[in-house]
């Protein structure tokens, strides 16, 4: 697994697919380092062009998946399995993040969010189109309940929780039947995570809600009125990125500091894995921290297209 790009991708996906997302963004297959380590797989990133980026250190990438053309909003590693989803309804799966393959979604609404739990995968996307599977090659529809674009969908404390535009917070105990929670802002909400016992969901204008249990929601202060497009629950840390180049970091979710990303690019995923954070975003943007504090920015980038989503295996 947003809304600006979303209206963007859809107005003009007639034109090139490269060239409509990329807007800023240029085909760059050049790399000013010819060591880098092509066989470990400790990251895989996925972009606006459609492409699988992989990467050993997340500084250095690999290019893997060229076939694809639809631009990639999510990815996850969970179950022995990375699982990408995108535009029209795409959902692309592998074992090693090298090969992959197609799944039937059975919707050519586009999803925006993908997670597991409770012995299955979860997808939501486009008015309000949530797709379930118990495998990763045949998903059935679920009623959401709402024609209202869903975000992203996460799982915790033995319930699912969708977010997207308005504000809507949906939640399940299934990923079948979904009810709806009370957000008490009308704030587009990107994404979703949880850890620490706690569901925290960001969103625009520097939104930040937590909840124990995904349906009493308490407005947070992020100290920022920049939108927050991507947050995860990472090495006990809450990582929160956004607009500008933004991160901000919390222990739980209720305090949260600003740190230095050393970009001003728009930054849409964060992760955790090979002992550092990693996070990504637009123009082929990667940053890496050791502690979540400080941050250095790549020289290197392989693949300039937007980075949409990372996930760490």
């Amino acid at each position: 697994m947003k809304n600006i790009l979303h209206i963007f991708l859809i107005s003009c996906f007639s034109l090139t697919v490269i060239s409509c997302a990329a807007r800023d963004h240029e085909h760059d297959d050049s790399t000013a380092n010819t060591t880098i380590d092509t066989t470990t797989i400790n990251f895989v990133g996925g972009t606006a062009s459609g492409f699988v980026l992989t990467s050993a250190d997340g500084t250095n990438w690999t290019l893997r998946e060229t076939a694809a053309t639809n631009p990639i909003f999510d990815v996850i590693y969970s179950n022995s399995k990375f699982v990408a989803v995108g535009y029209d309804g795409v959902i692309r799966t592998s074992s090693d993040g090298t090969s992959w393959d197609n799944s039937t979604s059975g919707t050519s609404n586009h999803l925006y969010g993908v997670t597991y739990g409770n012995s299955k995968f979860v997808a939501a996307g486009h008015d309000g189109v949530i797709r379930a599977s118990s495998g990763w090659t045949f998903w059935g529809n679920s009623t959401s309940g709402t024609s209202t674009d869903l975000h992203d969908v996460t799982y915790g404390n033995s319930k699912f929780v969708a977010v997207g535009d308005n504000g809507i917070i949906l939640t399940s105990s299934d990923g079948t039947s979904w009810d709806n929670s009370t957000s008490g802002t009308s704030e587009v909400l990107w994404d979703v995570t949880y850890g620490n016992s706690t569901f925290v969901t960001v969103g625009g204008s520097g939104t930040i809600l937590t909840s124990k249990d995904g349906t009493t929601w308490t407005s947070r202060t992020s100290g920022t009125v920049l939108t927050v497009l991507g947050v995860q629950y990472v090495n006990s840390t809450f990582v929160a990125v956004g607009r500008g180049g933004l991160i901000l970091t919390s222990a739980d979710g209720t305090s949260w500091d600003s740190r230095t990303s050393g970009t001003t690019n728009d930054l849409w995923g964060v992760t955790y894995g090979n002992s550092k954070f990693v996070a990504v975003g637009d123009s082929g943007t990667s940053v890496t921290s050791p502690d979540g504090v400080t941050w250095t920015a790549t020289s290197n980038i392989l693949h300039k297209s937007a980075f949409y989503a990372i996930t760490s295996k």
